[in-house]
């Protein structure tokens, strides 16, 4: 982190007040770790940043996705973008959807004509 060594801190400083190991931070420097919540937090104070601050740093704030009104080929694009659990997740809240209109269209044809 170029913030860092403005300060005049080495990275074995940094991870002692992170309490993590030199090479887990030299592996967050370099994007092969993602920080915790508390190393945020800690890395914060440190800098004197906010969280969005460290998490924006390069001033590229994420833009908001919304799918409503996108194709339907894109929706499944940004779909498979998400990590596996998420994509799991996805797929079993779109499972539930369907199952409980397939029950509701039944319901409807078979029983309400009764």
């Amino acid at each position: 982190m170029l913030r860092r060594e403005d300060k005049g801190l080495m990275q074995k400083e940094v991870s002692s007040y992170l309490a993590i190991g030199n090479s887990n931070y030299n592996k967050l420097e370099n994007g092969h770790r993602d920080l915790s919540v508390e190393e945020l937090q800690k890395l914060a104070k440190l800098f004197n940043f906010t969280t969005d601050q460290i998490l924006n740093y390069d001033n590229i704030i994420p833009e908001e996705v919304t799918l409503e009104d996108k194709p339907d080929l894109e929706k499944l694009n940004l779909i498979n973008q998400l990590d596996d659990d998420d994509k799991q997740t996805v797929f079993k809240i779109i499972d539930t959807m369907l199952t409980k209109k397939k029950f509701k269209d039944f319901f409807q044809k078979n029983i309400a004509t009764l």
